[in-house]
């Protein structure tokens, strides 16, 4: 063993009271968990407790003893007490049948019987480890926390005066346990005594429930779920290993979460925490119906189950029943008055519903209960900061790392916040937004613009004034984007995410090869600044995401999302939701393309209301739910009944779903698995309107470079579905033949059409911005150059299309930002891009600007004489008198350095592009 007592704090010859003296007054008077620490640490027994692992502490007994944990494992609660009882009444001096009755007693919330129990079993060992634990539960809930804490001092005595005797696994659980309540670190417990536990005794379940579940609490998925799979081994049908699964997976792989979770309540359908669990997933999916449902199947197995009353207490919020909420409140704390799980509870499932507001209150309620519970001060720490309250949250992460190294948020957190040190800040009208510096430096400015004008669209058209500063992240790294937002890594397919007055969002760089559409993104979630705004955060997601994905089809139809033959095929199948329904299509999607559909769905059915009953409903409707109403009860005062209006909504999709290619089949289940176009010929012939085989068949034919015969289906595709610009889509396949045929001018007006349907074509717009230059229209090269700076600005090619489209149409402020931004990038001649920078500010009278890019061209190239030409120039026009100065000692035009701004890369009010250029 590694642990020692006199390893976690100073040892007797450190200054420590002699080990005869007493630790319990000592832990009375501090009145705090982690001042027993020096105590324990005067004794050097702490191997000789770990040492000692052998056996077990009770011999089995006959069969009905078997028989009585099946029940208790099965949920048979009231029977395994009842059965008990008439085995202690019998004379029994065993206290496994006491542990069978107090553990059933305690899941039925019948603590007053517990505790005679407890006293009754007292009386047969009064120095029983596992008894002295439970005895701690069991006085909370009998309102007498101030004696539980004199419980856990009652049990460090013990190990520090007999630790030699203990040598039964239960004990070493609760040792471990113990020293886990007091601030040890939890990486040694779980190797020195949760594994060694199971190096000496594979087939005891308890260690590995025990490492698992401390690895579950650090939020170690991966870990936990190793040690449950080892448990299962053992135990296969115990529901605590089974709910343990569950729970590691449900981040992860939902479909074996949900497995898990099953296969536990199939074993024991009252098991509390795996009900819990299912209660859980339908409040984050907001079906509160079937909440409420699985927390009375709870409260029937336990009516004072804290943690259902928790949620019945959430519940109420969201339903805005301050009286109902403050009464559920109540009864989670009636028989443990200051319990800070309670509120910490109730706090975290506030803040999943985006209620961070309130959510940081519950946590700061927790805390007054109990300082030292950092689940609470880490739930508080992540509140505060996404509320914009950085200093408070980034203080409060960096405390409970410090308490706890082994919290992987908090340690996420920590390293996080040390590489947020080094982003640049910019500031602007109400903005904040925070990036890494080079990338601040390159398309900064045009964060900021893109930001002030949805501030003027959105807040306009929705009727809300931003009184507080919104923050936006900008993260190069998509781990370091998902720490931020989820405080675990993942969340791959998240490209953004608002949570009312602060954005963080994933920059190009952290795409990899195909970047979306940053602008497009960016709008999205600043659209949610808005609607949340307006509603306080009380609205249901599908709301929220719908209304942000149309406006985005509003501000550039590009940007939304567009029907296809797989959203075709969901809507006319049984992939479709009811409006009523549509937050939980978001929940735990079967797949990614499922979570899109969820987006595209929402969108649509902000469509259809505003499309049915106008935008003066839908904005009466936010104002609704801002005061607390819910959602089925504004939609049925400003649009229609809940009932009529799901079924006006799936007319309404199913025809637009109809309307695609309607003149097409799209039957697939005949598709047969052809690879050559022959074989496709020959088939289509038979099923000439089949939309899915004509596109392989078209893709059949470019694989084997048939360009002329190619047209025929392409073309075919094309007077089906003309505005289909996805997977497949045939204008792709049309610009391949006019490409390969030689044919530019038709591939430039092909790749046009394509451009206008896409917001994230890289490759199309790099083409077509190569197509224009050749054709000498650099207008056009303009445009092409902005539709690729939305998708990655960080690559040189759309600022030297500026910089050379601005110098041929003579539009000096496009080719100086494209100029500008150059120098930024490491470009092949530095030397170049500074004089030609510096000769289009002298043209623009910006001569101090000129000559800063005069000396950088001549700092690379020293013998640059069209650089020293320049220089001499500028010079010149410093020492040349002003026109119209009768005085030589009048200051010179442009002598005066310009002034610099604090914030050297706040973009102009204006775009800096010319309206020509547009």
């Amino acid at each position: 063993m590694r642990i020692r007592l006199s390893t976690i704090a100073g040892a007797r010859d450190r200054g420590c009271r002699s080990k005869k003296e007493p630790v319990l007054p000592e832990f009375r008077r501090t009145g705090g968990k982690r001042s027993l620490l020096p105590c324990l640490a005067r004794t050097s027994s702490w191997a000789i407790v770990v040492a000692g692992i052998l056996g077990t502490a009770f011999p089995v007994l006959a069969a009905t003893l078997a028989e009585t944990r099946e029940l208790y494992r099965t949920g048979q609660y009231a029977q395994c007490a009842e059965l008990a009882g008439q085995e202690i009444e019998k004379g029994s001096f065993s206290l496994e049948w006491r542990f069978l009755k107090l553990d059933s007693e305690m899941a039925l919330g019948r603590y007053a019987e517990a505790a005679a129990t407890l006293e009754e079993a007292k009386k047969i060992s009064s120095s029983n480890m596992r008894l002295l634990w439970l005895e701690r539960d069991v006085l909370r809930f009998n309102g007498e926390s101030a004696k539980a804490d004199e419980v856990l001092a009652e049990i460090g005595a013990r190990i520090e005066r007999s630790s030699s005797t203990y040598r039964d696994l239960d004990t070493m659980i609760v040792i471990g346990k113990f020293f886990l309540e007091i601030g040890a670190d939890p990486k040694q417990i779980r190797v020195d005594i949760y594994k060694q536990l199971q190096k000496r005794a594979p087939s005891y379940v308890g260690a590995y429930l025990a490492s698992a579940e401390l690895a579950l609490a650090k939020n170690d998925y991966a870990l936990a779920a190793e040690d449950y799979q080892k448990a299962l081994q053992v135990d296969e049908d115990n529901p605590d290993v089974l709910y343990g699964l569950a729970r590691s997976f449900e981040s992860s792989d939902t479909e074996k979460a949900d497995s898990y979770l099953q296969q536990a309540l199939k074993v024991n359908p009252n098991h509390v925490a795996s009900l819990l669990l299912v209660a859980e997933n339908h409040l984050l999916a907001e079906s509160y119906d079937k909440t409420k449902q699985v927390l009375e199947q709870i409260l029937k197995v336990n009516p004072a189950e804290p943690r259902a009353w928790a949620i019945e207490s959430v519940l109420a919020h969201l339903a805005n029943d301050a009286e109902r909420e403050s009464y559920c409140r109540a009864q989670a704390l009636k028989h443990w008055s200051d319990n800070p799980e309670v509120d910490y509870l109730i706090g975290k499932y506030l803040a999943q519903k985006y209620r961070f507001v309130e959510a940081a209150a519950a946590q700061r309620r927790a805390l007054a209960f109990d300082g030292d519970y950092l689940p609470a001060k880490m739930e508080l720490a992540n509140d505060l900061l996404r509320i914009g309250e950085d200093e408070t949250g980034w203080q409060l992460a960096a405390e409970v790392f410090d308490q706890d190294n082994y919290n992987v948020v908090a340690h996420n957190l920590s390293t996080l916040h040390q590489h947020m040190q080094k982003f640049r800040t910019l500031r602007s009208d109400g903005f904040v937004v925070r990036m890494d510096a080079h990338e601040a430096e390159i398309y900064g400015p045009r964060v900021l613009q893109l930001l002030r004008e949805a501030k003027q669209v959105l807040c306009e058209k929705y009727d809300v004034q931003l009184e507080e500063t919104i923050a936006v992240e900008i993260f190069p790294k998509q781990q370091d984007f998902a720490i931020r937002t989820f405080g675990l890594p993942g969340g791959a397919g998240f490209l953004g995410v608002c949570f009312g007055n602060v954005i963080t969002m994933n920059s190009p760089a952290s795409q990899g090869e195909n970047p979306a559409n940053w602008e497009a993104v960016l709008w999205h979630e600043f659209c949610h600044v808005v609607t949340l705004t307006k509603t306080r955060n009380k609205m249901p997601r599908w709301l929220s995401e719908g209304i942000s994905v149309y406006e985005e089809g509003l501000k550039n139809p590009a940007w939304g999302q567009s029907m296809s033959p797989a959203y075709r095929q969901m809507i006319l199948g049984d992939d479709l939701t009811p409006v009523s329904q549509l937050s939980s299509a978001f929940r735990r999607p079967p797949s990614s393309q499922h979570l899109l559909f969820a987006y595209y769905e929402s969108a649509l059915a902000v469509e259809f209301l505003v499309d049915q009953f106008g935008i003066d409903a839908l904005r009466a409707i936010l104002v609704d739910l801002g005061k607390g109403l819910q959602i089925n009860d504004a939609l049925a005062r400003h649009a229609a009944p809940l009932d009529g209006l799901d079924a006006a909504f799936e007319q309404y999709i199913r025809e637009r779903a109809e309307a695609f290619a309607a003149e097409a089949s799209f039957a697939a289940d005949e598709l047969p698995p052809f690879t050559k176009s022959a074989d496709w010929k020959a088939w289509i012939e038979e099923h000439p309107d089949n939309f899915l085989a004509l596109q392989q068949y078209a893709l059949a034919l470019l694989r084997e470079e048939q360009w002329q015969a190619a047209q025929q289906p392409v073309e075919k595709l094309l007077k089906f579905a003309p505005n289909y610009a996805g997977e497949g889509n045939a204008w792709q396949m049309k610009a391949k033949i006019h490409h390969e045929l030689g044919e530019t001018e038709q591939e430039v007006e092909v790749l046009q059409q394509l451009a206008e349907l896409r917001s994230d074509a890289l490759e199309v717009y790099r083409r077509l911005a190569e197509l224009h230059a050749e054709q000498e229209d650099w207008q056009a090269v303009v445009v092409d150059a902005k539709r690729i700076l939305a998708v990655n600005p960080l690559t040189p090619e759309p600022h030297q299309w500026f910089a050379r489209a601005g110098e041929q149409i003579g539009d000096r402020d496009v080719a100086i930002e494209g100029l500008q931004t150059l120098t930024q990038m490491d470009p092949y001649d530095p030397a170049d891009i500074h004089y030609r920078v510096a000769l289009l500010l002298k043209e623009a009278e910006q001569p101090e600007q000129a000559r800063r890019h005069v000396l950088l061209a001549l700092e690379e190239a020293p013998r640059y004489r069209d650089a020293h030409k320049l220089l001499l120039s500028l010079v010149e026009i410093e020492e040349s008198p002003p026109p119209e100065t009768s005085s030589p000692k009048a200051t010179p035009a442009g002598s005066q350095p310009t002034e610099k701004s604090d914030t050297p890369l706040e973009a102009p009010a204006t775009s800096p592009l010319s309206d020509e250029a547009k």
